[in-house]
């Protein structure tokens, strides 16, 4: 490997040494955080800013409680994969409700630390790997799951042994409905509402890890499209009988959000299976009797707006929803629009000094602003609306805000008094300062970005390389900086690097959004095609004889797809982790866009590569993880078998011990595989 990727995996793509995972505390006093020691150390350390003198505290690190790493659990594995943490060491923490007190678990082993330090992270009994834990409100209490089973500690196990999981998000909703928790302590300390998860319908998906010779082979319950899904039930388990929650789990299958409002209500958010109806329930702990709250409907789909639905502090209902002819998303407060076409909300942050703290795009879709909505009048202010992509996290007064763009990445803490602060960045300097020419085309306005090699003389003519990856839930044209560093890269081996965010990718419109629904394959390919060559009328170096084109996940769908249905377009591919039939992917992703296989079985042979295996006539190099239990590598090796079946040759390459993350480098490895292959066959 050269130089960047060397770095690029030292660093785990320059995150080691960057503050993450922050929470405000004891009234918006404290900062809390997770950051490793140095740009190549791996490791996460605990650590509280107290923003009163603007101090930094190490409160807990792996290497003074382990003297060497271990390994993880399976089970801690797979959770920290679902919540796509690369780091190790210290993943995850849950804070007491007075923000003074932290819980965390670590390679099985659970701790707790307190704001000040005193004495010293304190390791607490557990009855095994422990996963997940959660302190009650004043952190004298701690629950956490082990072995499928929900304890307490001090206490012991308060679930049943009845075969069932507890306390932890089944595989749907950690994976695609944003809920990776499975138990909420109420605010008396003493009850906790628990999730109570049964997978026995389900299919068994199995590895067999070369990387992990020691290990029996791994086996996990899957929820594939059309098939069953999870039974999920919620129960109230503390003094006195469980009480189950009166949830119509045939109608609403889908649990995507649980918290307690108070002592005598929990507040719940539910799905129906296609994810067209979401309600708000208020649920009664006592009885177990809901009530509905609010009610979202969309005729395609209910696209997630992260901070709603939810109560205000006055009682009033805040809801997501499409202004006239899905131009925009919008908020809705008691059913009236709040926000109009000129605002674009993506979450909503919390409150702060009594309105709504909103991530928003009012420009170019690659950028993201931050402002204050008045629930009342929908008055806005910004607070942070410069070029970039901007977030906000807030507590009692205080702000943080976090500011990317070409330069690199700000964190401005705002206290309640007026001042401000910075935490410690020990990440390592981004080498590439990348500006992208961004531009949208086609009828469609699809948003595309260009990077070219740092040394391009105008004139010269340069084979393109189409690094995308165009599914729904992610957008790949932004203006945070560490995400073009790798396309830098690409671009300075020789490439013009294009990047186009077809319909269907988030941010531009509900309506854009939409466009995917009932198939993705004829969408996606025609505008990516329809980009690359309206890019090319602009942009004469752009070589159109000599494209090739790379992704992951999605992506790597993307990649394969290209090659297979417009081989006159793209020359040679690079697919990794593909989902090569989505009849095999899971089920809350997949139904969401494509509906049941049984009512569309058109749609999911319209989008399967599996057809069009005997057709390849260009270069595809194919690569999956051996432990992927997001895509399981059983996608890719379908695809292989249909193309070695049909006599069409092909390169397949099989990571042992590799997930859907690519992690400890393997994905800079893969990449140089990936620059020999296209330089050969774009030569």
């Amino acid at each position: 490997m050269d130089d960047f990727l060397r770095l690029s995996a030292a660093t785990a793509r320059f995150t080691h040494g960057a503050p993450h995972g922050f929470s405000f505390g004891d009234d918006g006093r404290l900062l809390w955080f997770l950051r490793s020691d140095g740009p190549t150390d791996p490791l996460d350390g605990l650590w509280v800013l107290d923003t009163t003198t603007g101090a930094e505290t190490l409160l807990a690190h792996p290497r003074a409680l382990s003297s060497e790493p271990g390994e993880l659990p399976v089970a801690e594995r797979r959770l920290r994969e679902r919540t796509r943490l690369v780091a190790a060491g210290i993943g995850t923490y849950a804070l007491s409700d007075d923000g003074r007190r932290a819980v965390f678990p670590l390679y099985g082993r659970l701790y707790a630390v307190t704001c000040d330090g005193a004495g010293g992270p304190e390791e607490l009994p557990v009855a095994g790997p422990a996963l997940d834990p959660r302190p009650n409100a004043d952190g004298s209490r701690t629950a956490y799951v082990a072995d499928d089973a929900l304890h307490v500690v001090p206490g012991g196990r308060v679930s049943p042994d009845d075969g069932a999981r507890w306390g932890l998000a089944e595989f749907a909703a950690a994976e695609e409905l944003g809920r990776a928790r499975g138990h909420w302590w109420a605010p008396d300390g003493v009850r906790l509402l628990a999730a109570r998860v049964d997978e026995g319908a389900l299919q068994r998906r199995w590895f067999t890890d070369p990387a992990r010779p020691h290990l029996p082979a791994e086996d996990f319950a899957y929820p594939e499209a059309g098939g069953p899904n999870a039974e999920v039930e919620l129960w109230v388990l503390g003094p006195g009988r469980p009480v189950r929650l009166d949830l119509d789990a045939e109608a609403f299958p889908y649990l995507s959000d649980a918290s307690w409002e108070s002592d005598g209500e929990i507040l719940l958010t539910v799905q129906d299976r296609l994810q067209r109806t979401v309600l708000l329930l208020g649920a009664d702990p006592a009885t177990g009797r809901t009530r509905e709250l609010s009610r979202t409907t969309h005729p395609r789909w209910v696209d997630a707006l992260p901070g709603t639905p939810a109560r205000l502090p006055d009682g009033r209902m805040l809801t997501s929803a499409d202004t006239p002819g899905g131009v925009a998303r919008a908020l809705a407060v008691d059913g009236k629009p709040l926000t109009g076409d000129g605002i674009q909300i993506r979450r909503v942050a919390g409150i702060h000094r009594g309105r709504l703290l909103v991530e928003v795009g009012q420009r170019d879709p690659s950028e993201q602003q931050v402002l204050l909505l008045d629930p009342d009048t929908g008055e806005a202010t910004p607070l942070a609306d410069g070029p970039g992509v901007h977030g906000a996290l807030a507590g009692a007064g205080a702000l943080l805000l976090t500011s990317a763009d070409a330069d690199g990445i700000r964190r401005t803490l705002h206290t309640a008094d007026g001042r401000r602060l910075t935490p410690a960045d020990r990440s390592a300097p981004l080498p590439y300062r990348v500006v992208p020419v961004l531009e949208r085309v086609t009828e469609h306005g699809v948003p595309t970005a260009l990077v070219l090699p740092r040394d391009h003389v105008p004139g010269r003519r340069l084979p393109v390389l189409v690094d995308a990856y165009g599914g729904p839930g992610y957008q790949d044209i932004s203006a945070e900086p560490v995400r073009w560093q790798a396309k830098q890269w690409w671009a300075d081996q020789g490439f013009a690097v294009v990047t186009v965010d077809n319909r269907g990718t988030p941010y531009v419109s509900p309506v854009f959004t939409h466009a995917v629904y009932r198939g993705f394959s004829d969408v996606t390919l025609e505008d990516q095609a329809a980009a690359l060559l309206a890019l090319g009328e602009r942009h004469p170096d752009l070589d159109l004889g000599r494209v090739g084109v790379r992704g992951w996940s999605y992506g790597g769908y993307l990649a394969a797809l290209a090659v297979l249905r417009r081989p006159d377009l793209y020359r040679a591919a690079a697919a990794g982790a593909a989902p090569t039939d989505f009849r095999h992917y899971d089920t809350a992703y997949t139904e969401r866009y494509l509906g049941l296989p049984a009512e569309h079985p058109e749609v999911y042979e319209r989008d399967s590569l599996i057809p069009d295996a005997p057709g390849l006539s260009r270069p595809l190099h194919l690569t999956t993880g051996l432990a992927d239990d997001n895509v399981h590598p059983s996608h890719t090796l379908r695809l292989s078998r249909a193309l070695t079946d049909a006599g069409r040759p092909h390169q397949l390459l099989a990571l042992p011990g590799v997930t859907h993350m690519t992690p400890g480098g393997t994905r800079e490895k893969v990449m140089a595989l990936q620059l020999d292959f296209f330089r050969r066959e774009l030569a």
